[in-house]
C-alpha cells in the first residue's frame, strides 16, 4: 500500500470503528470442495463438509490484498495466520516503528499489537462491549468483500462445490480473487444477489 492509500484506509476504518491505525481486515472463508482422495481429514471442516479455509486480507476499497487458500477446512484461522507469513510481515513493520499499519480480525485470530481482535466475553454495557461493537463495524468490509467475491464467482458459494482436487480448487480461488480485483479496478458494478 502506498502512503496515501494507507492514510485513506486509516481514515475509513477510524470513521467506521473509532480504532486508530487500521489499514486492512482479515477473515477466513470456506470454499466447498468434493472429498479429496488424499488428506481428506484435513479438508473436513467443523461445519460438516469438505472445504478449503481461505484466509483473505482486504482494504477499505474491497480489494483483496492477500489470499491463502491452500489449507484444508479442518485448519483453524489462527493456524493459517501463523503459518502464512503475514504475522511476520506485520510484526516486522511494527518493530520498524510502523505502529499505524494494523489490521482487524475476528476472535479466531490471535490478538497482537498489529492484529486487533475483539475482547473476549465482555459484560453488557461496558467499554469492552462498546469496543466489540465498533470493532464489528470496522470489520464489515471484509465480510462484504468475501460476499462480493462469492457473488461474482458463484463457484465459490457454499451452495455450490468445486469438483476439483484441493490444489486446483486453490488455483481457482486465487484466480477468482485476481479477477475480483480487476473488477474493482475497472469499476465494474457489483452483481445483484438474484442473478
Amino acid at each position: 500500500m502506498e502512503p496515501d492509500e494507507q492514510q485513506d484506509a486509516r481514515r475509513y476504518f477510524y470513521s467506521k470503528s473509532g480504532i486508530p491505525g487500521v489499514v486492512m481486515c482479515v477473515d477466513g472463508t470456506h470454499i466447498k470442495i468434493i472429498a479429496p482422495v488424499d488428506d481428506y481429514d484435513q479438508h473436513f471442516n467443523r461445519k460438516g463438509y469438505y472445504s478449503l479455509n481461505a484466509m483473505i486480507i482486504c482494504d477499505h476499497l474491497l480489494k483483496i490484498l492477500y489470499v491463502n487458500a491452500k489449507f484444508g477446512g479442518a485448519n483453524h484461522d489462527s493456524h493459517i495466520w501463523n503459518v502464512s507469513g503475514m504475522d511476520n510481515f506485520f510484526e516486522t513493520k511494527h518493530r520498524r516503528g510502523e505502529t499505524a499499519f494494523n489490521l482487524l480480525g475476528d476472535a479466531g485470530y490471535p490478538s497482537k499489537p498489529w492484529l486487533i481482535t475483539p475482547k473476549r466475553n465482555p459484560a453488557p454495557n461496558t467499554p469492552e462491549a462498546a469496543f466489540n461493537k465498533n470493532h464489528s463495524l470496522g470489520r464489515e468490509i471484509v465480510e462484504r468483500t468475501i460476499g462480493l467475491l462469492k457473488n461474482r464467482f458463484r463457484c465459490l458459494l457454499g451452495a455450490r462445490q468445486l469438483h476439483y482436487t484441493p490444489v486446483k480448487a486453490t488455483q481457482i480461488t486465487n484466480v477468482c480473487c485476481m479477477l475480483h480485483n480487476m473488477c474493482i479496478a475497472y469499476g465494474l458494478e457489483e452483481p445483484s444477489s438474484d442473478e
